[in-house]
């Protein structure tokens, strides 16, 4: 009766706020993700473990992210924020009590102030003040697979030279081996963002970058770095065109009228239950394999509106008391006027929990049962989310999740497995070519490329140009110490530069300001760092007051201490 395998992906990531300030914007951002979701969802996958049922969840933890929740000083920091909630949490309970308010509301201070310290106590206790190190266990025992993305989740179509890519592949690379000890075999595209082979060229007319030049397809990066597969949308599958296949031997052969190919009519098979390999017409140049988001059923999951977070007994998220900024107040109606929300029942949530995980396993049947039926080949549905839905969007989303899981995991049709298990199992021979795209507004670019945000592009492409004139006139085997630490600073710049967040945040104007601030802030000292690595070149010291200048932004910006000047290469 099996039918086919669920595979649930969930990208994990935030941009490098730390020591980049605090609230509402900054540092806060990492420790509601890390209370709301990461220690949360820790906690699901570990008490599935102890129930004998392996989540087998594939997701992404971005290096940036990764190097933000193992620094020293974040363990202090998100210890002070949970103080500072229990705190403000008995603070509304006196106020609360002296108003006269409404004794649910009361009590709800009591349910805040337990939940916050049961997640200091989760850090502390259960995971050793250690995010990486808890889901490190969790991969190393197989009840999860964790894939890399983007060291600084840079847009990879959109960066001006392949060096870029290559760099956040090779940082992503060695961060993960520093954090699990081994090599990915999965990423995910920061953005879902893809490019094919093709003479490109900008969207912007900034030299040489306008010039048209031939650039390999994302995949080809991928396969250069072996890394397997790669998480794209539907939409890219939808407009794809089979290329090719493989035979049993692994023998290409690129004619649909090989013997050896089921001819795709149309575009009935090219759709998010199969799984292909990705390539941009060169097999030789590299190839990977991606997996197709499922469009419906993700939206039933992700949609606010029409989907399960908009159940009106779950905790808004909008409107927060002002004074300690907790949520009291339920959905109640998701078109209503924050005037009328209504206090939050937690015990009003399980049952209605219950009713969404059935009705989404039944959907995931239904939908791997026909495909089966009709092509009798074994299905391949993938859902991929942002993880910050699940608890910080969606206060109930580790709950839903763990009634998910534990409901599929009784399932005689569909398998939750890891993607590399699926790709393991599957060995998909056919071979397509997918369209350039992303899984933003429009499937294209246009969230990270528009009118509010192509100056960034403009900013980043003279950065880039500048930074690979400097490594064109050196030789790296020759430079001296000071040089060395100033152009690895210098990168790490310009990686923070390219974060994808900026252009994302200017875009939605969620935090406009701070965005265009941080970008600015980057590439103010990345330009100050060239001038400092021109002068140590020329063989002159810097001053007392560029080595202090250079000393902060080194503090500031402490990522990646494993970068190599090497990783700058075609």
């Amino acid at each position: 009766m099996h039918n086919g395998n669920y595979m649930l992906m969930l990208h994990t990531h935030l941009p490098w706020v730390l020591h980049h300030g605090t609230s509402p914007h900054g540092v806060d951002w990492l420790n509601e993700a890390v209370a709301e979701c990461y220690i949360p969802l820790l906690n699901v996958f570990n008490d599935l473990l102890d129930e004998g049922i392996q989540a087998n969840v594939t997701l992404d933890i971005s290096p940036v992210l990764a190097e933000q929740v193992e620094h020293p000083d974040f363990k202090k920091i998100f210890l002070d924020y949970c103080d500072e909630k229990i705190s403000a949490a008995r603070k509304d309970r006196e106020d609360f009590k002296s108003w006269c308010y409404d004794p649910h509301q009361i009590y709800l201070t009591e349910f805040w102030e337990d939940w916050f310290a049961k997640r200091k106590q989760d850090f502390i206790g259960k995971y050793n003040e250690s995010i990486m190190g808890a889901f490190a266990e969790l991969q190393d025992k197989g009840a999860v697979e964790l894939m890399t993305c983007g060291a600084t989740h840079g847009y990879f179509p959109l960066l001006g030279y392949d060096k870029s890519i290559n760099l956040q592949l090779n940082a992503a690379k060695a961060n993960y081996k520093k954090y699990f000890h081994k090599e990915p075999r999965g990423i995910w595209l920061p953005e879902c963002a893809y490019r094919p082979a093709y003479n490109w060229q900008s969207h912007i007319p900034v030299n040489p970058f306008h010039h048209k030049n031939f650039r390999n397809g994302v995949e080809s990066l991928l396969s250069k770095h072996e890394i397997d597969y790669f998480v794209t949308d539907q939409k890219l599958y939808e407009d794809a065109k089979p290329i090719g296949v493989f035979d049993k031997e692994r023998k290409f052969f690129n004619s649909v009228l090989s013997p050896y190919y089921e001819h795709i009519p149309g575009n009935f098979e090219i759709n998010p239950l199969n799984l292909y390999l990705v390539s941009s017409g060169d097999i030789n140049s590299g190839y990977a394999a991606a997996f197709s988001r499922h469009r419906d059923l993700s939206m039933l999951v992700w949609s606010g509106e029409i989907g399960y977070p908009g159940e009106p007994d779950y905790l808004d998220f909008h409107k927060k008391h002002l004074n300690s900024m907790l949520r009291y107040w339920r959905v109640t109606d998701n078109k209503a006027d924050m005037a009328y929300k209504t206090l939050y029942h937690p015990d009003w949530i399980w049952d209605k929990i219950d009713m969404q995980t059935n009705h989404f396993i039944h959907h995931i049947e239904n939908s791997v049962n026909y495909f089966k039926n009709v092509t009798g080949k074994q299905a391949s549905l993938t859902t991929p989310f942002d993880t910050e839905l699940f608890g910080h969007w969606w206060f109930e989303g580790p709950e839903f999740l763990r009634s998910l899981i534990r409901g599929l995991h009784h399932s005689p049709y569909v398998k939750m497995v890891k993607a590399s298990e699926q790709l393991d199992e599957l060995r998909p021979q056919e071979v397509i070519s997918l369209p350039e795209g992303s899984w933003g507004e429009n499937n294209n670019h246009d969230v990270w490329m528009n009118e509010d945000n192509k100056w960034t592009w403009e900013d980043i492409y003279n950065s880039e140009l500048r930074l690979n004139n400097i490594f064109e006139k050196i030789d790296l085997n020759s430079i001296n110490k000071t040089t060395e630490r100033v152009l690895l600073q210098t990168l790490r710049e310009m990686m923070l530069m390219h974060s994808s967040d900026w252009q994302f945040l200017i875009h939605t104007k969620s935090a406009k300001d701070y965005a265009e601030q941080r970008f600015f802030f980057h590439y103010s000292d990345f330009h100050q760092l060239c001038d400092f690595a021109g002068k140590t070149i020329a063989g002159d010291k810097l001053s007392v007051e560029e080595e202090k200048t250079l000393s902060l932004i080194e503090k500031r910006d402490s990522i990646f201490p494993e970068l190599k000047l090497e990783w700058w290469s075609d």
